[in-house]
């Protein structure tokens, strides 16, 4: 029996430029859906799947994101004040959804240093890698289903989507042997490949766990 994946590598260390102005002063992490930042909603699906420790990888400019995960005395002594309590529970739910510790990428030198900072703190114990600013919407959240296939098949897993032929290019490509309907063993990657790869290939990046029904947004 494989190890009970208990640690979360998130790189949240990005300008994100893309978008700007919103996000010149807000992180991108901490961009809301509705009323919970996109950074909340991915730490809460980890702690679904089992995780206990979230490291966030961050950089300059980016303490806030650490601030959402800590105790707010001032705000919960306030809102005890005021009377609402129900909401003052929630901040502390917050705080206490997981032990969540930082490491800073000094330089952007791309998402593989990102996680590689992260080494010191994963050790020698499997981790799942979660992006801060891509939700994954889907009846049985994605970590929870990556973790379960790793579980049965004691190798690196990652979630995998199709996409249309004609946007191939803009994707890394896999292709692979199918182990089940929902799995695929990867054999062979190209990054954007600038002509139409196989039909039987699937988009990303080795045992692969394909989701049947779920959506993803990247920002």
């Amino acid at each position: 029996m494989s190890k009970p994946i208990r640690k979360a590598v998130i790189p949240a260390a990005g300008m994100g430029t893309r978008f700007l102005p919103a996000t010149k002063a807000v992180p991108k992490e901490l961009l809301p859906i509705v009323d919970t930042p996109t950074i909340q909603v991915i730490v809460e699906e980890a702690v679904a799947a089992g995780v206990r420790e979230i490291i966030l990888i961050c950089a300059r400019g980016k303490d806030s994101i650490v601030d959402h995960f800590d105790i707010a005395g001032e705000l919960e002594a306030n809102l005890e004040k005021s009377g609402k309590h129900a909401l003052k529970q929630q901040m502390r739910d917050i705080a206490r959804m997981a032990n969540v510790v930082t490491v800073r990428q000094q330089e952007p030198l791309g998402l593989g240093h990102a996680v590689l900072c992260a080494k010191d703190l994963v050790g020698d114990e499997p981790f799942v890698v979660m992006l801060g600013d891509d939700i994954i919407d889907s009846a049985v959240p994605a970590t929870r289903q990556l973790t379960d296939c790793y579980q049965r098949h004691r190798m690196g897993t990652i979630a995998l989507m199709e996409v249309p032929r004609e946007e191939t290019s803009m994707y890394g490509i896999a292709a692979g042997t199918a182990l089940d309907d929902r799995t695929t063993r990867i054999e062979r990657m190209v990054e954007k490949p600038k002509v139409d790869p196989r039909p039987t290939w699937r988009s990303s990046a080795a045992t692969s766990c394909r989701r049947a029904s779920s959506s993803s947004w990247s920002r």
